[in-house]
C-alpha cells in the first residue's frame, strides 16, 4: 500500500504567471520554489511545456530546466512534459544530452504527445511538417536511438546526446495510449491525473497489465499527479484555491489568462454546470489543513497504488506557496535535509 513517506513525493512546476505579475516574476518564483524543494528533500521538480498560454511561462523548457538544475544542487530537474510531436528527435537528444553533460545524473526526460497549445500555434511550432500527424511512437524510437550508443554506420548523431541512454525517460499521458506504449516499452509512465483523474485507475491497470521488463525497469513503476495546497486551516486552504478553481473555469469557457488572486467566494463566478466540470476536473486535489491533506493523498494513493506521487502548488502569493510546500514536507518527506531557507 503506498503511503506519504514510503514513496518518493516530487513537484510539477507549471512556471505561472500571476495577475500583476511577468514571466521574469515567474521565473523567480520558480526558482524559490525548487531552492526550497532542494532543501527539503523533494526528489524531482518538472516543467512542463506550452505554448501562447498567456498565464504560463515554461514554453522553452529545456532552457528553464538548465536554469533551474544551475540554481540547485541535489534535486533532479526534468520535464513534465516535453512535447515530442512539436520537435524533431534530434533537438530533443542534443538539449536534454547538453542538459546531462552539464548537470549529470539529475536530470529526467519526460515526454507527452499533445502539443500543449491550441492546434494554431501547434502548427506554428511544426512549422513545415505542420500537415502531417506525427506518429508518437516512431518519434520516441528516434530519439532513444540518438541517446543510444553509436552504431556502426550511423551518419546523424546527437552531440552531445550519444551514449546518454541512462536519462531517465518517462511517458506521460492521460489516458491509455502513453500507458499502454509505456508498458510496451518497459518504461516509466506518469499519469496527469492532476487535470484528468477521470482515466486514472484504468490507465494504471493498462499500464501495469501489458508491461514487459526492460533493461530500464523490472517492474512496473507509476506516477500520479494531484493538486495539493496546505494551509493553517482547511477554510485558509480552500480560499487560496480559489485561484485555481478560477484557471480551470476559463478553460472550460475557453479563455486563457493570468492566475488570479483568490476570491471570497466562487458562487459568483460560476453556474452550477461549470462548478460541476471544475470539480470533476480537479478531484484528484488535496486543499486543507496538514490532517486533511494528509488523509487525503494517503487515501488517492492507495487507490491507485502509486510509486511515486508529483504534487503541483499554485497560490497567487509565492509566500503562501512556499508555506504549503513546508507544511506538506512535514508529513511527506521522512527528514527533510534542512526545514528552512538558508
Amino acid at each position: 500500500m503506498s503511503r506519504l513517506g514510503d514513496i518518493p513525493v516530487s513537484i510539477l512546476d507549471l512556471a505561472s504567471i500571476v495577475e500583476g505579475g511577468s514571466p521574469a516574476d515567474a521565473f523567480a518564483r520558480t526558482v524559490a520554489l525548487a531552492q526550497e524543494a532542494d532543501r527539503l528533500g523533494f526528489h524531482r521538480l518538472w516543467l512542463a511545456e506550452h505554448h501562447n498560454l498567456d498565464g504560463i511561462a515554461s514554453a522553452a523548457t529545456a532552457v528553464l530546466i538548465g536554469h533551474v538544475a544551475e540554481k540547485t544542487s541535489r534535486l533532479r530537474v526534468g520535464s513534465g512534459g516535453v512535447m515530442l510531436p512539436n520537435h524533431a528527435p534530434l533537438v530533443v537528444a542534443e538539449q536534454f544530452g547538453t542538459l546531462e553533460t552539464l548537470y549529470p545524473g539529475r536530470i529526467d526526460l519526460g515526454l507527452g504527445r499533445a502539443p500543449g497549445t491550441d492546434g494554431v500555434t501547434a502548427r506554428a511550432l511544426r512549422g513545415a511538417n505542420a500537415s502531417l500527424e506525427p506518429d508518437f511512437a516512431e518519434l520516441l524510437a528516434e530519439l532513444r536511438g540518438y541517446l543510444a550508443p553509436a552504431r556502426e554506420g550511423q551518419k546523424v548523431r546527437a552531440i552531445p546526446g550519444q551514449g546518454l541512454d541512462h536519462i531517465p525517460i518517462w511517458l506521460l499521458g492521460s489516458s491509455g495510449y502513453s500507458a499502454q506504449l509505456a508498458g510496451q516499452l518497459g518504461l516509466p509512465f506518469a499519469f496527469a491525473s492532476h487535470f484528468a483523474p477521470r482515466h486514472v485507475h484504468e490507465a494504471l491497470a493498462l499500464y501495469r497489465n501489458v508491461f514487459q521488463p526492460s533493461a530500464v525497469l523490472e517492474r512496473p513503476h507509476a506516477m500520479v499527479a494531484m493538486n495539493v495546497i496546505v494551509a493553517d486551516t482547511d477554510a485558509e486552504a480552500d480560499h487560496l484555491a480559489t485561484s485555481i478553481r478560477q484557471r480551470f473555469l476559463r478553460m472550460v469557457r475557453n479563455q486563457r489568462g493570468r492566475l488570479q488572486p483568490p476570491v471570497p467566494d466562487m458562487e459568483a463566478l460560476w453556474s452550477r454546470q461549470e462548478q460541476a466540470m471544475v470539480e470533476a476536473t480537479l478531484s484528484a486535489s488535496a486543499f486543507g489543513a496538514a490532517d486533511t491533506v494528509r488523509d487525503q493523498v494517503n487515501a488517492f494513493l492507495t487507490a491507485t497504488g502509486a510509486d511515486e506521487l508529483m504534487v503541483t502548488t499554485d497560490t497567487h502569493d509565492p509566500a503562501a506557496r512556499l508555506d504549503s510546500l513546508h507544511r506538506f514536507a512535514e508529513f511527506a518527506i521522512p527528514d527533510p535535509v534542512i526545514t528552512t531557507s538558508a
